[in-house]
């Protein structure tokens, strides 16, 4: 594993009151084409009751992946979906989606959740917009001999010398891939992402040792590494619990304001009008 950069998450609060970690980089130059990851984790229901009440985006890709808990997700395309543990949930919005996002009344020992902003090319922007959820399916797993387990989010994924496992959602902007992988005490993992140009990974849980300096990474950092060389994973006494990104940078330049990213000043201004105006519809 070639770190390149690390960052950590800060805390934050978004919705209605909802504390959250947060690492993002809306200058589009650190994680493209990934833009926000936003990490949702307490056993106290006062942390995240509120929600997310009815809200736009537009120019993005929002994806959610649950571990414990869940929201219940609307929409003004008549979706209503339950996502509870191990599901997830991609919206790619385009030109425009309202959306909410409320937890569950009997999911009643707490939230651990992740969303995921994804940015969209300029040409795609304003397309119409895609649901899709893994509810039906389920996330397939893969296991290795060395105490790993791999579960693919999105797009397609295996450790180096296993067999490829395809989860349901795929095509996200910018051939983004998504896995969470959860390694037991010193338990290790490899995998080949070198088709991509991006890999990241976000530690959830545990620590991450390197060899041979036996660097330690720990829960709520966020690791750029080297795409193209074999990214091993090694955990720490205590195992460790980490989502993987890996994807091929959109290089646009981009322009962000609240649920709006587009890539003119002038497109976030329409955006605003747009909504405000009522053409994004309503729940």
């Amino acid at each position: 594993m070639h770190v390149i950069s690390q960052f950590n998450a800060r805390p934050a609060m978004d919705g209605d009151g909802v504390n959250i970690h947060r690492v993002a980089d809306f200058l589009n130059t650190k994680f493209d084409p990934f833009l926000m990851l936003d990490e949702i984790k307490s056993d106290d229901e006062q942390d995240f009751i509120g929600g997310f009440p009815p809200h736009p985006h537009r120019g993005i890709e929002t994806f959610t992946y649950i571990r414990k808990g869940g929201f219940e997700h609307r929409d003004q395309l008549g979706n209503v979906k339950a996502i509870r543990a191990t599901d997830t949930q991609w919206m790619s919005t385009g030109s425009g989606v309202v959306h909410s996002e409320m937890p569950l009344a009997d999911a009643t020992d707490g939230l651990h959740g992740f969303q995921i902003w994804v940015n969209m090319p300029a040409k795609e922007k304003m397309r119409p917009a895609i649901y899709q959820d893994s509810t039906e399916e389920g996330n397939p797993e893969s296991r290795n001999q060395s105490g790993a387990t791999l579960r693919a989010l999105a797009g397609n994924w295996r450790f180096v010398g296993e067999h490829s496992i395809c989860a349901p959602i795929q095509g996200l902007a910018g051939d983004a891939m998504i896995a969470d992988l959860m390694l037991a005490a010193n338990g290790k993992a490899e995998l080949n992402l070198a088709h991509r140009d991006f890999v990241a990974v976000y530690i959830y849980q545990g620590n991450l040792v390197t060899a041979p300096h036996a660097q330690s990474f720990n829960q709520g950092q966020y690791l750029v590494l080297d795409s193209q060389s074999l990214v091993v994973l090694n955990a720490g006494n205590e195992g460790a619990g980490l989502l993987i990104f890996a994807g091929n940078p959109i290089r646009e330049k981009i322009v962000h304001m609240g649920p709006f990213v587009m890539n003119t000043q002038t497109e976030i201004e329409q955006a605003v009008r747009d909504y405000q105006a009522g053409r994004f519809g309503e729940i």
